[in-house]
């Protein structure tokens, strides 16, 4: 089993900037695929951002592609997401996802863990 915690949510103005992390216990954690989602109040969750077990391969959702930065550090068992340029559209609740596999997915049913989500709100 796997134990994801985010923190680093909160309220923040377009154009600001936040940084989520999201500590991860419970098995070898530079074995594990790990990603970014978020669901909007009436809408699907939706990939955001991925990256491979040594943080080498990353991917982006054409939406947060050049604002958003995803990035790992294994030592700490710990994965962040840096968002920039940050847009009212971006409000959601964002999960940080683990994935036992060797590629990097970008579906949900592709990932075994999830945690309970941080609320990420850009006002206008």
């Amino acid at each position: 089993q796997v134990q994801l915690v985010e923190s680093g949510g909160g309220l923040v103005q377009a154009g600001g900037s936040l940084r989520l992390s999201c500590a991860a216990s419970g098995r070898t954690f530079s074995r594990l695929v790990m990603g970014w989602f978020r669901q909007a109040p009436g809408k699907e969750r939706e990939f955001v951002t991925a990256c491979s077990w040594t943080g080498s391969s990353t991917y982006y959702a054409n939406s947060v592609k050049g604002r958003f930065t995803i990035s790992r550090d294994n030592a700490k068992n710990t994965m962040y997401l840096q968002m920039n340029s940050l847009k009212p559209e971006d409000t959601a609740v964002y999960y940080c996802a683990a994935a036992n596999s060797r590629l990097v997915p970008t579906r949900t049913y592709e990932y075994d863990y999830w945690g309970q989500g941080t609320q990420v709100t850009v006002s206008s």
